[in-house]
């Protein structure tokens, strides 16, 4: 295997201010569940099934950012600057119109759709009044990916960190205020955990914009002036991320339905996985931040010509995103009931849910591999590939949950986790290995 000129101190670089922009939506997920755990069962497993519904619209915007994110550090690794701004403008003016249309959905349809989806008649209330206040950060949100996906395609993420200790600070707070009625501010329960989160997700688009246009050299990157719309570009563009946007629709969407399928399993086995599901955010933050940073890598990597380091430079990433991973993961086995009890003071539903934590934990030491190779397949640029490489496997997911969740208990159902990464991981380990990737030009 050739080495790989990448050091693991760039590696790291890149990763870790990414690792503190993944916690952006975790934190919100951790806080609001924290928070709501302590209230009741029911505001618990609203918040989780609202939020995970929020969260289906929010990952057309997350695919198109990806795309963005190739193409920025394609052009990064290539040292044609000036380009990057031209295709930062045109996703700016694709995901405003994204943002808008992706709104109006919610807005109007959101309540029909919640009543096919969640049975509990309680959770369905709770789950409506939760998204009265966070439909609206989606606006905010898809500027909130274009912005992250550019830092990262540049590799200077630390702007990343500063903007998710933003988004802490505001929601910690206000989730304390508001869902309790403290510094003065009225006690709304659900609802103002909905609306601590849409300030946060506000507060970090406000810093972004104001942050790049004071840091980045506007000559450089072409940034902040006005650049003849080019359809071309904008189809080049929407060529790579639109297999994106499907394909994370397709997962996050299949994800949706494995909790669809478990709050049929009554309002215990919803309330346990809300635990489970934050804590499991919490374990694969590292594993999302290396496979994120595998991404961009492999592009850059392909742009400067030295496709043949691509496979020994994503064992590195590999060996990194496992070791940081295996220190949360040895954290959260060895003392779970502590973990858990920060979420709920139920003792029965936090004992209920420690089997599905120790199924989790080796799901996460199996992402590491699995992510990575996958997101190396969506940044060599053959980004269709990557979509339907992963259709296939949430089709055997969905078929998996469906039956455990008719047949086994809760922990049951949590090891389709297992499955999905390991078929995902060795089919993506095979493509990087043996397919004729190295000539896509894009």
């Amino acid at each position: 295997m050739i080495k790989t000129s990448v050091t693991n101190r760039e590696i790291w670089r890149i990763a870790y201010p990414i690792m503190l922009g993944n916690l952006a939506q975790t934190i919100i997920t951790f806080t609001d569940t924290a928070f709501l755990g302590h209230l009741g069962t029911i505001e618990l497993s609203a918040s989780m099934m609202a939020g995970l519904f929020y969260y289906v619209f929010t990952t057309l915007a997350m695919g198109f950012a990806i795309g963005i994110q190739i193409f920025i550090a394609r052009r990064f690794g290539e040292g044609n600057y000036k380009k990057i701004g031209e295709v930062f403008q045109h996703g700016a003016m694709f995901v405003l119109v994204l943002g808008l249309l992706l709104f109006s959905i919610l807005f109007f349809f959101s309540h029909p759709l919640l009543r096919v989806i969640i049975e509990s008649p309680n959770i369905y209330a709770a789950g409506c009044e939760y998204l009265k206040f966070r439909q609206f950060g989606i606006i905010f949100v898809v500027f909130n990916f274009l912005f992250r996906s550019f830092y990262v395609g540049i590799s200077d993420t630390k702007i990343i960190t500063f903007s998710t200790l933003i988004m802490a600070i505001v929601n910690i707070f206000l989730d304390w205020a508001l869902i309790f009625g403290r510094a003065g501010l009225p006690e709304m329960g659900i609802g103002g955990a909905a609306l601590a989160s849409l300030m946060a997700e506000v507060s970090a688009f406000f810093f972004f914009w104001i942050v790049t246009y004071i840091k980045i050299p506007h000559e450089k990157f072409g940034m902040f002036r006005w650049h003849k719309w080019q359809p071309a570009l904008m189809g080049d563009i929407l060529k790579v991320a639109f297999p994106c946007m499907i394909q994370r629709l397709f997962s996050f969407g299949a994800w949706f339905i494995f909790f669809v399928m478990i709050e049929k399993m009554g309002e215990m086995a919803i309330g346990v996985s809300s635990v489970v599901r934050s804590t499991y955010m919490i374990l694969i933050i590292p594993g999302f931040a290396f496979a994120a940073t595998a991404n961009t890598l492999t592009s850059r990597i392909i742009g400067e010509g030295k496709s043949d380091e691509v496979m020994s430079t994503l064992w590195k990433v590999v060996k990194n995103s496992l070791l940081c991973s295996a220190v949360l993961v040895a954290v959260v086995a060895v003392i779970p009931h502590l973990f858990l009890h920060i979420y709920t003071d139920d003792a029965a539903l936090a004992q209920a849910a420690i089997p599905s934590v120790y199924v989790i934990c080796v799901a996460t030491l199996l992402s590491t591999l699995s992510m990575t190779f996958f997101e190396a397949v969506s940044g060599t640029g053959n980004t269709t590939a990557a979509m339907a490489l992963e259709f296939g496997i949430l089709i055997i997911y969905i078929i998996y949950v469906f039956l455990m969740s008719k047949t086994s208990t809760i922990a049951g159902v949590w090891t389709a986790e297992w499955v999905y990464n390991i078929l995902i991981g060795l089919i993506s380990f095979v493509y990087i290995w043996k397919a004729d990737w190295r000539k896509k030009k894009i």
